[in-house]
């Protein structure tokens, strides 16, 4: 119970002045007088000041309220390295025994785990909201046990007492770190390009002058290369494909270093063509001809060599064949010196004429074999005694002549098969039949029938569904085979015409070998850390994806069929890091976030950013590793910290439970003393 002189007056505060200093000057005038009774003037104009002031005593019963100290444990991932976790758990029953020690404190603890994404420690963060939550003026002490390793000092809250920090971690630690300094977001296929990668030791690492490197590309057997230690390091690399190419390095785990989470980087480059170089032999002009040299001459991405024979087989006049074009037909230097520059050879209607020796053919063979590719658009000398298939090429091209060539009109239509292809899947959706019944686009009026071998693949049928479009691999490399010259009717919007632009350029990038054309593919959509697993495949069922995790640790799921060849799952993963994906036949690779997240970027245990923070408040850094600690009470504004000990400052915080207020005198008390005294000085002076 306390009691305090509060005043409540009558009048306005400034009326009140005014009535003093009234008081006041006759007071002065009647000392100046030397009047006897100047003192009991005085009294009765304090008297009816404090009348009209009305002076109460205000009587407060307080309740003592506890000090709080907040402490905030860090559990993040780099507290779960080494021994951290066994220190950490020390520290927190240390301190806890020590608050309990103290009388009238109480303990606050704040758990700080791992976040969502890639933010690092945020211990700055999660002490503000805890400080948020508490009177200020009862918090006697900060406690953070951590390593030292934050990620959001700019967050750092007003400290209203004494921040202490017990550091995890031994004197001893080291670990060995793998930094890619430098790294492009996109190349281009067939250039190198220079990645610059550092291997960092720090703490107390034994002495080492370099290391292995391993390199792997998409979860292929890595390379091996030494490298120094703490020296950058320019890396060259070649795309080996378009698309993402997915890029690990890692060095070998050490015997003592903290962890092996920062010994990897994954870097994700996307592999693009810098020109798409396309030879275009026409062996005899026609309609479709233009077409696919505008087709391709629309592509800026596109570098087109064009040759067309120019004299119709029909002609003969005993012309020498050397002299049978506008110019010299280049063909040693197309097709044996210069022909591993194409991406793409198309014969267009092409019959043997003599240009071409079947020395070159069979080095077109070779070509393919080697990862070239080539297309046939073929027309009825497809069937007759010239086709390119009675020539080296026969041995590789999908299709057999059978030399009969039908000359009526046929709705293309996709095969089951083709239904599955990423060449023609979908295809008919972009010309939809208004009547519902098969796709929506314009007839073709030739069809040059073939005999398909097993191992080639017949998306697209036509008359009576023989074949159209078959496709097939070679060795590395890839063909494909047009039974008709009458794509051009598509182009020309002939019935409505039809996607010839869409279904070439698709056959085109699966020639080339882009991987969202692949027909067996595994590949990963990420959205933050949900995955959406994809596998493409010409098999009407599949088995279960395995996905092995950053630590080792696998989980089998099953995809679902969502459209003919495409199935999908959707995964939340556990955490960021490098993730396999394989389902027995294909594989892939996928980084979310980095390899080695934030929190491992630096893992030996440092107070340096806490210091400022720690000696603005007086406070104290103490090891864990040193032993318990004792805590002391200190006044405000002395040293919180010494050897083996931390201090907290009392707050002597307390609650009013009711107040009571109760008038000094009444108002007419004081009137009255105010009169008494005033005729005591009328009396004293009337003796005069």
């Amino acid at each position: 119970m306390t009691g305090t002189l509060v005043l409540d007056p009558l009048i306005p505060l400034v009326l009140l002045y005014g009535v003093a200093g009234l008081a006041l000057l006759s007071l002065i005038l009647a000392v100046w007088r030397r009047l006897p009774g100047w003192w009991l003037r005085g009294l009765a104009g304090l008297a009816l000041l404090a009348a009209i002031a009305n002076p109460s005593i205000q009587q407060e019963d307080r309740e003592p309220l506890s000090d709080i100290v907040m402490m905030v444990v860090d559990e993040s991932a780099s507290q779960r390295i080494g021994d951290r976790s066994s220190q950490n758990a020390e520290a927190v029953a240390n301190i806890e025994a020590e608050i309990a020690r103290q009388p009238n404190t109480e303990l606050r603890t704040v758990t700080l785990g791992d976040g969502e994404g890639d933010l690092g420690t945020t211990l700055m963060t999660a002490l503000s909201e805890a400080l948020a939550e508490e009177p200020q003026a009862r918090v006697a002490g900060i406690i953070l046990v951590t390593d030292g390793r934050l990620h959001d000092i700019e967050r750092t809250p007003r400290l209203p007492a004494p921040m202490h920090t017990l550091l995890t971690g031994q004197p001893d630690d080291w670990d060995r770190r793998l930094i890619v300094e430098n790294a492009p977001a996109f190349a281009i296929l067939g250039e190198e390009v220079n990645l610059t990668l550092r291997i960092e030791d720090q703490g107390a690492a034994p002495e080492a002058t370099s290391v292995p490197l391993s390199v792997s590309i998409d979860g292929d057997a890595p390379l091996t290369v030494q490298v120094p230690v703490g020296e950058d390091i320019q890396l060259p690399i070649t795309l080996p494909h378009g698309g993402m190419n997915v890029l690990q390095f890692s060095v070998p785990e050490v015997e003592g270093e903290l962890t092996n989470r920062n010994n990897a980087a994954v870097v994700q480059i996307n592999g693009v063509r810098d020109r798409l170089r396309v030879l275009l032999v026409s062996g005899e002009p026609h309609p479709g001809e233009r077409t696919w040299r505008n087709l391709l001459k629309s592509d800026s991405s596109v570098d087109l060599v064009h040759f067309t024979i120019l004299r119709p087989p029909e002609k003969q006049d005993g012309v020498p064949v050397n002299e049978l074009s506008l110019i010299a037909f280049p063909t040693r230097e197309l097709f044996l010196e210069k022909i591993n520059d194409f991406d793409l050879i198309i014969f267009d209607r092409y019959r043997r004429r003599g240009i071409l020796p079947s020395a070159y053919l069979d080095n077109i063979r070779s070509y393919v074999e080697q990862g070239g590719a080539v297309l046939i658009s073929s027309g009825p000398e497809y069937g007759s005694a010239e086709s390119i298939y009675r020539s080296p090429l026969g041995q590789i091209l999908p299709g057999a002549p059978t030399a009969r060539v039908f000359e009526e009109g046929f709705v293309p239509q996709i095969t089951d098969l083709g239904a599955r292809h990423p060449v023609t899947e979908g295809l008919d959706e972009l010309s939809p039949n208004p009547d519902g019944e098969g796709p929506g686009w314009g007839r073709w009026f030739r069809l040059v029938d073939v005999l398909v071998p097993e191992n080639a693949m017949t998306v697209m049928s036509g008359l009576d569904e023989r074949p159209l479009l078959t496709l097939n691999r070679v060795g590395e490399g890839r063909v494909a085979l047009i039974a008709s010259d009458h794509s051009w009717l598509w182009d020309r919007g002939y019935e409505g015409g039809g996607p010839q632009l869409e279904l070439l350029r698709r056959l085109a990038h699966w020639m080339m070998k882009e991987p969202e054309l692949e027909e067996e593919a595994l590949w990963v959509e990420p959205t933050g850390q949900t995955m959406r697993i994809i596998r493409r495949t010409l098999s009407l069922d599949m088995g279960d994806v395995t996905v092995t995790h950053p630590d080792g640790t696998e989980t089998t799921l099953r995809l679902e069929e969502v459209s003919p060849g495409r199935f999908e799952t959707l995964w939340e993963a556990p955490e960021i890091g490098l993730y396999r994906l394989n389902d027995g036949e294909e594989s892939a690779v996928i980084a979310l976030g980095p390899a080695a997240p934030r929190e491992f970027e630096q893992t030996i245990a440092d107070s340096v950013l806490l210091d400022p923070l720690v000696d603005s408040t007086r406070g104290g850094v103490i090891p864990i590793s040193a032993g318990n600690i004792d805590i002391r009470t200190v006044r405000e504004g002395r040293p919180a910290a010494g050897r083996g000990w931390i201090g907290i400052t009392p707050r002597d915080a307390f609650r009013t439970a009711e107040i009571n207020i109760t008038p000094l005198l009444p108002a007419w008390a004081f009137l009255l003393l105010a009169a008494l005294l005033m005729v005591g000085a009328w009396l004293r002076e009337g003796r005069r």
